[in-house]
């Protein structure tokens, strides 16, 4: 039983982690079609 609760358990980590990496490229998408990143206000300048 306790195997089959680990294996599980790693299930569900890999699922949250495949939704907060889709999350983050959403995220970095909108600011960056916004122009609202960190990146930009950083190379703008240099330009």
């Amino acid at each position: 039983m306790k195997k089959e609760s680990k294996k599980t358990t790693s299930l569900w980590v890999a699922i949250g982690a495949i939704i907060l990496i889709i999350l983050l490229l959403v995220w970095l998408t909108f600011a960056d079609f916004f122009g609202d990143t960190d990146v930009a206000a950083f190379i703008a300048p240099m330009l």
